[in-house]
């Protein structure tokens, strides 16, 4: 992100030509998703350093920037297109702000949460404590600078100076507190995220370093707003009163409105010592001295490190489930556990009450998976079950059904916590058809009796209609009873399945038994995952539709005996292919990511473009150089000042500009130069 705006501030000061496409190529390629948001800051840097009068620009610059700007966005194409067409499928796109909640945040303890992140240390992301009730989980809410917090934010807004930055810091503050400017950073979606706010802090950072090279800031009265503001928020939160009553009278009286009061007037020492070493550093040292920056450096220093230990220390007392169970049992890779199917290509794992992704460090499959971006078939099925499917996969033990369906053959339940699958005594299975395996790796093991391998075949099929017709707690029961087909599918599928009476069907544990027993009767022979997709096996005396409970993409396509086959959509979101009768047939899968190829394609092209673009700069349309202004005087070294205009350096280290003619005095004046400059 640095490097995208210095791209930008050389081509503005200096015309340079193409370091901007690249940067925004390199930003754009690193991750799209806050690629979205430096683009908007991006715009809104540019139009406000320009309105500013900081910047100029003729039109026919002003064309070739943007013309940068589209050849960095195809360069990255590569990577871009693929993660367009993937995200587009997620729910939560779709969800734009609107309304009053892009006018006012429906939370009103977020105010007080993003105004508390300006003066005070980052909290934990997990645990809010200043405002509990903000739901600002995992928003990014963070802004504070170490040690000098808002003093130098504050010394250079009082500032009497028209600046681009006081305006840029204005816009980006105004529009932390609007709902819908917020979420401008997020392409509009609803949900609330703070994730740009390192933007705002880079800018704060610089108007904190600017207001330390400028004499006339004013550093004592803005340390004695800063002290006041952070004074009186940690005394209204730290001490607030609140009444509980029973029956319309007080019983009880509480202070403070921070949920872990350790913690909370530990950040507020942390503040408040801060800026007591501002002014110490203020006090003791002459600004803008040697002396100053090195004792700044240091005080600044120490801060960050004392501070950084605090924090990690912090998240590691909340919990001692890193030492009694991840580090030796999640981290070894399942080392102790000796199960030979375990890691077969057929074998999906359940892991009960458990950290999210163990199955990874294990590097075994599983239904639970920490991951906001999944096919959009997987979110359509899971929504369809009622399982919430947001950023992870966490089905519980009242889908059993699921576990049929999905091929789970084993479960691991962390013996170091209270929540037993079979209770304390191992006599009670949450789901039916789970046997006691045995003990081992800080897990106890339960293998499912009714375990389904992949690739299946069905002899009946259920229609959409009568598939949403049943309750959502049936309906992954009734996938193991038929397949669930759209009314094309039954046409085409129509001669080898039979119709469901779903009215006329039960749905006890006996017949999930059954059912089970039922899909398990004809399966794939073999099954192994390749690099590009997955091969299998299969025997059977009639044709049939071979269900694989893998999530449906555009990227797939199928081949049976070498020929390609149609992949249908069934069970919501899940592939399935028509196999005709046969001993051994081969059923090949292959993956190719969705336009990757077209990705390719457009980058190929731009990075062609961007060479004649460079070629063209240099040959035909040559550039003039740029004349010295007070907007770009300091991207030189001062030696070429001192040689071209005459500059002379006093101790103080301020610069004086000697007019050698009446034509540079007229530019001094035109361009507002003052004794600062």
């Amino acid at each position: 992100f640095p490097l995208l705006l210095a791209a930008l501030d050389e081509y503005m000061y200096t015309k340079r030509r193409g370091i901007f496409t690249l940067m925004v190529a390199a930003a754009c390629i690193v991750n799209y998703y806050f690629f979205v948001g430096m683009v908007t800051f991006t715009v809104i840097y540019f139009f406000v350093r320009l309105l500013s009068g900081s910047w100029h620009i003729t039109v026919k610059d002003f064309l070739l920037l943007a013309l940068e700007a589209v050849l960095g966005l195809g360069i990255a194409c590569i990577l871009l297109v693929p993660s367009v067409l993937c995200i587009i499928q997620n729910y939560r796109v779709s969800n734009p702000i609107s309304g009053w909640s892009a006018l006012l945040y429906d939370r009103n303890q977020r105010y007080i949460h993003i105004l508390q992140c300006l003066f005070f240390p980052p909290d934990l992301p997990a645990r809010p404590n200043f405002t509990p009730d903000s739901e600002s989980k995992w928003a990014s809410l963070g802004a504070w600078l170490p040690m000098f917090s808002m003093t130098g934010v504050i010394g250079w807004m009082q500032l009497k100076r028209r600046h681009w930055l006081k305006k840029m810091l204005c816009v980006l503050l105004f529009m932390a507190f609007i709902p819908g400017l917020n979420a401008l950073f997020q392409l509009m979606n609803a949900s609330y995220y703070a994730r740009w706010f390192y933007m705002l802090t880079l800018m704060m950072a610089a108007a904190t370093m600017m207001a330390l090279e400028n004499p006339r800031v004013d550093w004592r009265r803005s340390l004695k707003w800063t002290t006041l503001i952070t004074l009186a928020m940690t005394l209204v939160i730290g001490l607030m009163p609140t009444l509980t009553k029973t029956d319309g009278e007080i019983t009880d009286v509480t202070f403070g409105l921070e949920k872990y009061p350790t913690r909370f007037w530990t950040y507020a020492a942390i503040a408040l010592l801060s800026l007591a070493l501002v002014g110490f550093v203020l006090a003791f040292y002459n600004r803008g001295s040697r002396p100053f920056y090195r004792a700044a450096s240091v005080c600044l220093s120490i801060t960050i490190v004392l501070y950084s230990v605090f924090f990690i220390a912090l998240g590691k007392t909340q919990s001692d489930y890193t030492y009694d169970h991840i580090i030796p049992y999640a981290l070894n890779g399942g080392a102790d556990v000796a199960i030979d199917d375990l890691r077969d290509d057929n074998v999906r794992t359940d892991f009960y009450e458990s950290l999210d992704n163990s199955a990874m460090f294990w590097e075994v499959q599983s239904i639970q998976a920490f991951h906001s971006i999944v096919p959009g078939s997987l979110m359509e099925f899971y929504d369809s079950i009622g399982v919430q499917r947001d950023v992870a996969s966490r089905p519980d033990t009242t889908h059993y059904g699921l576990r049929g369906l999905t091929s789970v053959k084993y479960l691991f339940d962390d013996d170091h916590d209270t929540e037993y699958f079979a209770g304390e005594d191992y006599a009670d299975p949450a789901m039916p058809g789970w046997m006691y395996y045995g003990n081992t790796n800080g897990f106890d093991i339960w293998e499912n009796d009714h375990y389904i391998p992949m690739g299946f075949t069905y002899d009946s099929y259920v229609t959409e209609k009568d598939y949403e017709n049943t309750s959502e707690s049936y309906r992954e029961l009734l996938m193991l009873k038929g397949i669930v087909l759209t009314d094309k599918q039954v046409s085409k599928w129509g001669d080898m399945l039979s119709p469901l009476d779903t009215s006329e069907l039960s749905y006890t544990k006996e017949t999930y038994k059954t059912d089970c027993e039922n899909r398990a009767k004809l399966t794939c022979d073999t099954f192994e995952y390749t690099n590009t997709g997955f091969n299998a096996t299969i025997t059977a005396s009639r044709d049939v539709p071979v269900f694989f409970s893998i999530p449906y993409e555009n990227g797939w396509s199928a081949y049976v005996n070498g020929e390609k086959v149609d992949i249908e959509k069934v069970n919501v979101g899940f592939m399935a292919i028509r196999v005709n009768a046969g001993t051994n047939v081969k059923i090949e899968f292959k993956y190719r990511t969705p336009g990757l190829f077209l990705g390719m394609a457009i980058t190929v092209v731009c990075v062609l473009l961007f060479a004649l673009y460079m070629v063209l700069m240099r040959t035909i349309f040559k550039e003039v150089p740029v004349p010295l202004t007070r907007h770009n005087m300091v991207l030189r070294p001062l030696s070429h000042y001192a040689k071209k205009h005459g500059a002379h350096f006093e101790n103080s280290g301020i610069i004086h500009i000697k007019p050698r003619s009446q034509t540079d005095r007229a530019l001094e004046k035109k361009e507002g130069f003052d004794n600062d400059d």
